[in-house]
């Protein structure tokens, strides 16, 4: 390391000589911003289920020692539908800000839309399953864990996508 520390230093000025082009900062630019709001959106996302998940958490066992394990079903269809009201627009909102790439690309769109229509049949039938036991929490918890695979199902499609459009737009280059 000594010998090319001592070769940078010995040619400095050689080496300074060049700058590159300012179309090679406005792509370093670009790329860094798409990835800031693409980590946004999935750290918010997070946060999201997370205070979701808390809040269930805790309203739950609040009930539970309150009620001391009489039925609580008007509280828990309350609940349900505040849950599937905050995963069903988590879901649109994502949707709608991948309408562009799905567009692109018929077939992941097509995988998409019959992965999503599998899920909300099984959603549709485990809302059966409530309406002849609202307290039970494990149909609950089934419902919520479809409605978080739904999100991750469009979520992978995404990355795959994006992935795709990198690889393909990546120009064999030799800039910095």
């Amino acid at each position: 390391m000594d010998n090319f520390e001592e070769y940078i230093r010995t040619n400095r000025d050689d080496l300074d000589r060049y700058e590159p082009s300012p179309s090679v900062w406005k792509k370093i630019s670009r790329k860094t911003d798409r990835n800031r709001r693409i980590s946004m959106i999935r750290y918010s996302s997070a946060a999201a289920i997370l205070i979701i998940a808390g809040l269930a958490a805790f309203f739950y066992l609040r009930n539970e020692r309150k009620n001391n394990g009489t039925s609580v079903s008007m509280q828990n269809q309350q609940e349900l539908r505040e849950t599937e009201v905050f995963y069903n627009s988590m879901f649109n909102n994502m949707y709608n800000e991948a309408k562009t790439i799905l567009t692109s690309q018929p077939v992941v769109d097509k995988e998409l839309k019959e992965g999503v229509a599998q899920i909300d049949s099984i959603c549709a039938d485990l809302r059966k399953d409530l309406k002849d036991n609202v307290s039970n929490r494990e149909v609950i918890e089934a419902l919520i864990r479809n409605y978080r695979i739904k999100i991750q199902l469009l979520d992978d499609m995404l990355k795959v996508v994006k992935q795709n459009e990198n690889d393909d737009k990546k120009p064999v280059s030799h800039e910095l």
